[in-house]
C-alpha cells in the first residue's frame, strides 16, 4: 500500500508542478502586457492517515492552488497620449464590454480594469483595442456629476466624445474696474455724461453682445453719479438697470464706493459688490462694481476717466481641440477659444477584497462573492488614488523571478517523475520474486 501511495504522491507532484508551469508560462507571456496581474501557484500537503498503524505510512501527495495577485501594483510608465489612463494607488476604472454595446444590449456587464489606452471610435465612444469601454457620469452644469448612486452602475454610461464638437461658453460674470474723474462730480460740476463704456459679453448661443454703460454726474450733488446699463443685444438697446452711485471722500476710504441705490433694475448686493443683470443674450450676468469701502471695482479719484481693469468669463463658439483627464477623474474638453468644459466624471471602483475578483479577458475583472460588493469613489477620496493621464500600468511580472521559478519547477517535476520510475522498478523486483 505504501508503494502505491508513493506512486500516487509522485503523480500528484507531476500535476501540481504542471499547474505551476502553466502559471509561470502565463506570467512570462504577459510580461509586456499593460495591466497584467501575475498568477501565483501555492502547494498544500495532502495527508491521508494522520494516525499511523504499525509504522506504515501512506503518502498523500500535494495539491496546487492558483490565485491572481490583483492588489499588487505595477510600475507606472509615461506615454504621449492624454487618454492613456492609469491609477496612482488603489481603485479601478469602471468599464464594460464593447461587444455588448455594439450589439445594442440594454443590460451591459459591469467590469473594471487598472489601466487602458482609450481612444474614440467612429461614434465617439472611448474604448480600448481589446474591447473595453470606459464608463463615467455625465457632468451637469458647473462640471459636477450631481447626486448619483455609489453602489450601482445605474447612473454610469459609456463616455462619448463627439468629433468636431463645437461649444460656446456664455458670460456669467463681469468685473468692472473703472475710474470716474472726481473733478466732474461736485456741486458746481458740468454734469456732462462720460463717454459710453462698451463691455462685450457672450450669449447662450455663443453670440457676441455688449452692455453699454453710461456714467453721468448728478448735478448739485458731491461725489454722486448715475449709472445706466443698456443691453445692446436688442434693437433698440433696452435698459437693464439704473443706479445712483455715491463715493467716499474720507481720508480712510477716499475714492471707494460709499453706497449704491437701485433706481430701476435688480438690487445691488453690498456683500459681494455685484448686480445680477438680466440680459437678453445670456440669462443673468453678475456684474461686479465693488463693495462699500472696497479697494477694487468702480473708483472716483482725481484722474481721467479710464477703464483700468475690465474682465469677464465666457467665450465665443469654439472647435474641440483636445481632451484630457485630471487627477479627480474629470474628462475635460479644451476648445480653440481657450474654453475648458467638463464632460464626464470617472469614478474609481473599490471592493473589500480585490484578490477575490474574477479575471476576464483584456486585463479586466468582475465582481464575485469573495470580492464583496463594489463602491464608486471620487478619484483620490477614501482608499483610492488619483487618476493619471499620459500613463499606463506595467505588468507585475518579474521575468528574472519567473525564470528562477521555472528552474525550480523543472527540477521538482523531474524529481516526481523519478519517484514514479523508482516505484516502477520496485514493483518489477516484486514481480520477479515469483519467477
Amino acid at each position: 500500500m505504501s508503494m502505491s501511495s508513493a506512486m500516487s504522491a509522485g503523480v500528484s507532484g507531476l500535476a501540481a508542478n504542471s499547474t505551476r508551469l502553466a502559471t509561470i508560462s502565463d506570467n512570462i507571456a504577459n510580461s509586456g502586457t499593460y495591466g497584467y496581474k501575475r498568477m501565483e501557484t501555492e502547494f498544500d500537503a495532502f495527508v491521508l492517515n494522520q494516525n499511523q498503524v504499525g509504522g506504515l505510512h501512506s503518502a498523500g501527495g500535494v495539491r496546487a492552488h492558483t490565485h491572481r495577485d490583483i492588489m499588487e501594483g505595477g510600475a507606472l510608465e509615461t506615454t504621449s497620449h492624454p487618454l492613456d489612463i492609469a491609477i496612482g494607488g488603489r481603485g479601478m476604472l469602471p468599464v464594460t464590454s464593447a461587444v455588448d454595446l455594439d450589439n445594442g444590449f440594454q443590460e451591459l456587464p459591469f467590469m473594471m480594469t487598472r489601466t487602458g489606452a482609450f481612444r474614440t471610435d467612429e461614434s465617439g465612444i472611448l474604448r480600448t483595442e481589446s474591447g473595453l469601454v470606459l464608463l463615467g457620469w455625465p457632468a451637469q452644469q458647473g462640471g459636477v456629476a450631481g447626486v448619483v448612486g455609489r453602489d450601482s452602475m445605474g447612473a454610469l454610461e459609456p463616455v462619448r466624445i463627439p468629433d468636431h464638437q463645437t461649444e460656446g461658453d456664455p458670460t456669467t460674470e463681469i468685473h468692472l474696474g473703472v475710474n470716474l474723474p472726481a473733478a466732474q462730480a461736485n456741486p458746481v460740476g458740468s454734469g456732462d455724461p462720460l463717454p459710453t463704456l462698451r463691455v462685450e459679453y457672450f450669449g447662450n448661443l455663443g453670440t457676441s453682445e455688449a452692455l453699454n454703460i453710461d456714467f453721468t454726474p448728478v448735478a448739485g450733488a458731491a461725489n454722486t453719479w448715475t449709472m445706466n446699463v443698456h443691453d445692446a443685444a436688442t434693437e433698440p438697446a433696452t435698459l437693464a438697470g439704473s443706479y445712483r452711485l455715491t463715493f467716499d471722500d474720507s481720508p480712510a476710504n477716499g475714492g471707494s464706493i460709499a453706497s449704491v441705490t437701485a433706481i430701476t433694475g435688480p438690487a445691488y448686493d453690498p456683500a459681494d459688490g455685484t448686480i445680477p443683470l438680466a440680459v437678453s443674450g445670456g440669462g443673468v450676468i453678475d456684474m461686479f462694481i465693488g463693495t462699500p469701502a472696497g479697494p477694487s471695482g468702480l473708483r472716483q479719484l482725481s484722474a481721467s476717466f479710464s477703464p483700468t481693469n475690465i474682465s469677464k468669463n465666457g467665450s465665443p463658439v469654439g472647435q474641440l481641440s483636445s481632451v484630457e483627464i485630471d487627477e479627480d477623474g474629470h474628462i475635460k474638453a479644451t476648445f480653440d477659444t481657450g474654453f475648458v468644459k467638463t464632460l464626464y466624471q470617472i469614478p474609481l471602483v473599490d471592493v473589500p477584497n480585490p484578490n477575490g475578483l474574477i479575471s476576464v479577458d483584456a486585463q479586466a475583472f468582475r465582481i464575485s462573492q469573495t470580492s464583496g460588493n463594489f463602491f464608486l469613489w471620487d478619484a483620490g477620496d477614501g482608499p483610492t488614488g488619483p487618476i493619471l493621464g499620459y500613463a499606463r500600468e506595467a505588468s507585475t511580472t518579474d521575468v528574472a523571478e519567473e525564470l528562477t521559478h521555472l528552474i525550480q519547477t523543472q527540477r521538482a517535476y523531474s524529481s516526481n517523475a523519478k519517484i514514479i520510475q523508482t516505484v516502477d522498478e520496485m514493483l518489477q523486483e516484486t514481480t520477479n520474486i515469483k519467477r
